[in-house]
């Protein structure tokens, strides 16, 4: 991997955690919902070798089944 990608890739991850913090008053489906499109978007980054289409559709898809695993 580059070192560009993990630069970007880390930067996103401690902007995701740090943004996390401010969840204290979301519901535990706004949370899951928020944390499953953190995780595709780190996930859709890794495996399309930090494509911002691999990236956003990841953090689509996480943040639709956090919302459904929610319910």
């Amino acid at each position: 991997m580059k070192a560009i990608q993990k630069f970007t890739l880390s930067a996103f991850a401690a902007a995701l955690l740090l943004g996390l913090g401010g969840c204290a008053g979301m519901s535990a489906q706004d949370k899951s919902t928020a944390v499953g499109a953190g995780v595709g978007a780190v996930g859709g980054a890794v495996l399309t070798g930090g494509s911002a289409v691999g990236t956003v559709g990841g953090a689509a898809v996480g943040g639709v089944i956090g919302h459904e695993v929610a319910k």
